[in-house]
């Protein structure tokens, strides 16, 4: 990982207004009852990503955003406050406002069909019975935009699905986070500056 450091070193002058956009949208529920929910692992990683800029984010149309650059490169967070089933509302805004296509949108979501912390980057795919992409698709008429999956497993019993998703982690999930989250970062700043094939590359699987 020597280059990412490399590649990620210094930062440039705020007042470049030509910077190229990215807007990187963590998928979640607003309210204290959802916070550290599994479903709620997009927000979680755009909120360790601000805080580790010591960025952070401000009530906005349709979210909370987040904004800092790398490398001549503008990243937006954020965390739609639309709950998960209307997310694509805010992700659509937010394109049009700042004028960012669909291939500088990253959208951090958990999944159950992927283990504990394993990654998986796409350039496109459905939506795998997920609301929040549900949405997004519907109001982005498309499939093809990049996401970032999180795997949160599948470990619950039959007609226990709502209630996994929606609850906390275990012990040791919580104690292998952190990491998770430095990589998630990572994946996040490679994505503007790397592009989304070599990003792939470098972290699947990871």
């Amino acid at each position: 990982m020597k280059w990412l450091t490399k590649l990620f070193a210094g930062k440039p002058k705020e007042h470049n207004t030509n910077m190229k956009k990215y807007l990187i949208v963590g998928l979640g529920n607003i309210g204290a009852e959802y916070v550290n929910t599994r479903h709620n692992i997009g927000f979680k990683i755009v909120d360790f990503v601000a805080q580790q800029q010591g960025v952070s984010f401000e009530t906005a149309k349709l979210g909370a955003i987040a904004e800092f650059s790398v490398k001549g490169r503008k990243l937006i967070l954020l965390k739609p406050n639309t709950y998960m089933n209307l997310s694509g509302k805010a992700v659509h805004y937010w394109m049009e406002k700042e004028n960012i296509p669909k291939e500088n949108v990253l959208v951090i979501t958990d999944d159950l069909n992927l283990p504990f912390g394993t990654i998986r980057i796409k350039g496109k795919g459905s939506d795998g019975g997920h609301n929040g992409l549900k949405n997004i698709q519907l109001l982005l008429n498309t499939t093809e935009y990049p996401r970032f999956r999180f795997g949160i497993s599948d470990q619950f019993k039959k007609g226990q699905q709502v209630d996994y998703v929606l609850g906390e982690w275990t012990e040791e999930e919580k104690a292998k986070l952190p990491e998770r989250y430095e990589v998630a970062k990572q994946i996040i700043e490679s994505f503007a500056l790397a592009g989304l094939n070599n990003t792939m590359n470098s972290f699947n699987g990871k």
